[in-house]
């Protein structure tokens, strides 16, 4: 194949990949529909839908009411009917009013029926903080939801990611909620063509390194791979790992990114109390145990509503000199 026929890279932002994915789905099957709080003329809480109202029309790009819990039992009714309903829920701590609907219904019902009732919703939300968007707005709550059985929990931190997560969510026959961090919209980079279907299964190692491990996912990759870069200039070789997907959770990475380099930094914008963190550190001790050197340090948010000001939430989060300090009492 001569340069000229290889699959052109795009620039283009997290944003606007993920506007692509819906708008494939939407293109792809009629059977799929968008719904939410402002995703039609408002264009969605953080422009992601914008321009797929005009383009599709109002009965597959619905505005609903201010009630999650309603638009959310009505996706989940959707999903039982044979339709393929993604709904956006503007901010994680909002999801908390339709936290019913999606433990006691979406994920329960394909068990309760024997198997009769599957559940084929995609719930997207935004999470994470960053933003000075105040304490009702900002937090990472993801890892409450990687605890329910019966639901897939996807966290895209990548242009790629974005872009082709959304379709194999789709063909899911359970309930996928994809997070979304809202400092990684306005992120930008080249993007090729998928060559192959995004892997919902296994995490993926985005950086290679000897010395430590560097377990993260959603908002923190960029922050993790920038300490790799400052942990090489001090000679120490960091591999980074992006969980991708927090339930099911993807052990046999992790575990063998503990055998290649013997310790493990966790890093994880939720509070460091019952976080995601706490259960990846929790595995690597009982699966991994005899391969350490040093104990698996945790870098997580205060324990603190998040702040408003800026200094008080960037001192709030983790942040890429807690990352190296961290990496370097293991290896030290």
């Amino acid at each position: 194949m001569g340069d000229d026929e290889r699959p052109q890279a795009v620039k283009t932002t997290y944003r606007e990949a993920l506007r692509e994915a819906l708008r494939d789905a939407l293109r792809a099957d009629d059977r799929v529909f968008l719904m939410g709080e402002d995703v039609g003329r408002y264009g969605g809480g953080f422009g992601v839908s914008l321009g797929l109202l005009e383009e599709f029309g109002p009965a597959r790009v619905r505005d609903t009411p201010l009630s999650e819990s309603a638009f959310v039992g009505a996706g989940i009714g959707a999903a039982l009917a044979g339709l393929r309903p993604i709904v956006e829920i503007m901010t994680v701590n909002f999801s908390l009013l339709a936290l019913d609907q999606i433990l006691n219904n979406a994920a329960t019902l394909l068990h309760m029926s024997g198997g009769q009732l599957a559940v084929p919703l995609v719930i997207r939300m935004t999470t994470g903080a960053g933003r000075q968007l105040g304490a009702q707005h900002s937090h990472s709550l993801e890892g409450w939801y990687a605890h329910i059985p019966g639901i897939r929990v996807l966290a895209p931190a990548t242009l790629e990611d974005a872009r082709h997560m959304l379709a194999p969510a789709l063909a899911d026959p359970d309930p996928v909620l994809i997070f979304e961090h809202g400092s990684l919209y306005n992120v930008s980079g080249e993007l090729l063509p998928a060559t192959a279907p995004v892997d919902l299964d296994h995490a993926s190692v985005r950086r290679p390194g000897t010395d430590i491990s560097l377990i993260t996912y959603g908002g923190s990759l960029p922050k993790a791979l920038a300490a790799a870069d400052e942990l090489a200039a001090a000679g120490i070789s960091a591999e980074v790992i992006d969980l991708r997907t927090l339930r099911p959770f993807d052990a046999r990475t992790v575990a063998a990114s503990v055998a290649r380099t013997h310790r493990a930094v966790v890093v994880d914008e939720a509070w460091r109390t019952g976080s995601f963190a706490a259960e990846v550190s929790a595995r690597i001790a009982e699966e991994s145990f005899y391969e350490l050197d040093a104990p698996v340090e945790r870098v997580c948010s205060a324990e603190v509503p998040m702040p408003y000001a800026r200094q008080m939430e960037e001192a709030a989060l983790p942040q890429t000199p807690d990352i190296v300090a961290a990496a370097h009492r293991a290896v030290d």
